[in-house]
């Protein structure tokens, strides 16, 4: 096992992209949100990185499958959260669907490798035991 082999995982690449993205958004916000959405979207972006990466490195598939299923859902509170930024005025449409587009992207590959975990569990391979 590769200690750092989820950075190879396009699906941790485009989280921090996700993360990244979010920084450079929240400088738009207003002040008054900067202990409140602000923080919340900041959090909730790098739990998605934060549970790929833990979770890879988990030895049992089932709490690998676990923390993708944490990272599929802070990826959702995130574009929930946007979404409301939008409607607040602090966002525009156009960088709001940008954000949507990277989302559903990194939603799909952790949905895929939330996939191939379970296919693993369903057909374990053969252990090299003696």
């Amino acid at each position: 096992m590769e200690v750092f082999g989820y950075r190879k995982l396009i699906a941790y690449q485009k989280a921090k992209e996700v993360v990244k993205r979010t920084y450079k958004l929240l400088k738009k916000f207003p002040a008054e949100e900067r202990f409140a959405m602000c923080d919340q979207l900041r959090r909730a972006s790098i739990s998605v990185t934060s549970n790929i990466a833990e979770g890879v490195n988990r030895f049992s598939i089932r709490e690998k499958s676990h923390f993708i299923e944490l990272a599929y859902g802070s990826l959702m509170e995130v574009s929930s959260q946007f979404e409301i930024a939008e409607e607040l005025g602090y966002i525009s449409t156009e960088e709001r669907l940008n954000m949507d587009s990277l989302i559903e992207e990194d939603a799909r590959l952790l949905s895929g490798l939330q996939k191939s975990y379970t296919q693993k569990s369903l057909n374990p391979q053969p252990s090299n035991r003696l």
